[in-house]
């Protein structure tokens, strides 16, 4: 990885522009595309999201990136391009596209990755050691049993709800170097305890049909497809032709973006497992 000089960056502010800073020595190695940084901006500090790094600038007075706020860049290339994009089609500034792709705790830099410990075996635990934390500690010597059976790393509150073993327990064997923990960082998934059961489209009626019709021709010729705006009342079934829609998006080898309306009107958690089965029976 090459070590950048500069990057250039959109601040937290509303001033429709972006601006270049140094990068220290000390943050060379660490800091990338969709780097959450904090930097010096007139006579305050600001939050600001780096969308390049360069090797040279022809800027005026650059100062230094004052530090790096979180471990790793919490965008992406490839939605920074996307917020590049909603900023040009939409017509709107760039900074508010980010207010929208960031959320506000990130924004606010009061949390960064999610983490979780997570239970790492030695390459090898001898038996003698089980036998002998057997006389001393029958509860340790059981989980150590366990912990050697892991074919690799497992996150440790979910060995011990298989085990059934407390956390003081789990300690003891870290504390006695038989065991390594480690705080990892982790995707957030808040559907990852959630089992979707595939479902049937339901059948619709002859209005529904012409609109997913010129849906799919859409799907179908990308290049000359133009935007398409569903209009119907409130229960007119609309969500339906959205979702056959993602499911022949999904088929085609294609994605798809859900924004569901914060209404009690909306039927979110059926449109949660509708897009998720489909997502699981076309992958």
């Amino acid at each position: 990885m090459i070590k950048p000089k500069y990057v250039r960056v959109i601040i937290d502010r509303a001033i429709q522009r972006e601006l270049d800073y140094s990068v220290p020595e000390t943050l060379a190695e660490r800091i990338g595309i969709g780097s959450r940084v904090r930097v010096p901006f007139r006579d305050r500090s600001a939050l600001a999201t780096v969308l390049a790094t360069l090797d040279q600038s022809d800027a005026k007075g650059i100062r230094p990136i004052e530090a790096l706020v979180g471990e790793g860049p919490v965008l992406s290339g490839s939605l920074l391009e996307l917020a590049k994009w909603m900023s040009a089609y939409y017509c709107c500034p760039l900074e508010t596209v980010m207010r929208s792709l960031l959320p506000q705790v990130i924004r606010r830099a009061e949390v960064g990755w999610k983490k979780q410990l997570v239970v790492h075996p030695l390459a090898k635990i001898d038996i003698d050691q089980v036998d002998n934390l057997r006389k001393r500690a029958p509860r340790q010597a059981e989980l150590l049993e366990a912990i050697a059976k892991l074919e690799k790393p497992m996150p440790a509150a979910q060995l011990l709800r298989k085990t059934s073993f407390d956390n003081q327990t789990l300690r003891a064997l870290a504390k006695r170097g038989l065991i390594e923990l480690r705080d990892e960082a982790v995707e957030r998934d808040p559907h990852a305890d959630e089992q979707f059961v595939a479902t049937a489209n339901l059948e619709l009626n002859a209005e529904q049909v012409a609109a997913l019709n010129k849906v799919t021709e859409a799907l179908a010729s990308p290049g000359t497809a133009k935007p398409i705006l569903l209009h119907g009342v409130t229960g007119s079934g609309k969500t339906e032709i959205y979702l056959q829609a993602i499911r022949v998006a999904l088929e085609r080898g294609r994605s798809a973006i859900v924004l569901v309306p914060e209404i009690s009107l909306t039927p979110k958690p059926s449109s949660v497992s509708r897009v998720a089965s489909s997502k699981c029976t076309t992958s």
